[in-house]
């Protein structure tokens, strides 16, 4: 992985971004930001009406529609901004454990948002009247925002990767 980021950081996007790393890695890292914010407030708006602790007044459809196209737009914003920083800084980033932690809990969070969404289209009703109801439901609601938590946290510390010691292959290299 050190040889393929090592390359990376010599391509043109990477140097142009290096280059102009002064604006451009600001403005990368709000959009980055922005999209979190858009993330965390659409999956808590949607999981506070599983729980039925708000929004009441809407069906989970209804409540889904509203918000699951800022959460897609925002995913696709976080995938977006994430790669230019990847491209920015590769040997930062590809070779660092909390980077690779991360990764796995976005696509554990897409996976679950995802087969969340489709799972409400298909059955509203029993949605509804049963699925809500469920402790597997609240605990899967719970688990949602420890993933959101965990990605926050580990997005952090990969400028701070030697915390991980031998584990971390930035410390190998």
């Amino acid at each position: 992985m050190n040889n393929f980021a090592e390359w990376l950081s010599t391509t043109f996007p990477s140097v142009f971004i290096q280059t102009h790393e002064g604006w451009m890695i600001p403005v990368i890292q709000s959009l980055h930001i922005v999209g979190i914010g858009i993330i965390v407030g659409s999956t808590l708006m949607m999981a506070l009406r599983v729980l039925g602790w708000v929004g009441t007044d809407q069906t989970l459809l209804q409540n889904q529609k509203r918000f699951g196209p800022w959460l897609t737009i925002a995913l696709c914003l976080l995938l977006a901004s994430g790669g230019l920083l990847i491209v920015a800084e590769p040997v930062r980033e590809l070779v660092t454990l909390s980077f690779w932690l991360k990764m796995a809990f976005v696509v554990t969070l897409t996976v679950l948002v995802t087969a969340f969404q489709a799972s409400v289209k298909r059955h509203e009703q029993r949605w509804e009247q049963t699925l809500v109801k469920r402790k597997s439901v609240r605990l899967g609601v719970l688990l949602t925002f420890v993933i959101l938590m965990c990605i926050i946290v580990l997005g952090r510390l990969i400028a701070y990767d030697h915390i991980w010691g031998h584990l971390s292959p930035a410390t190998k290299a």
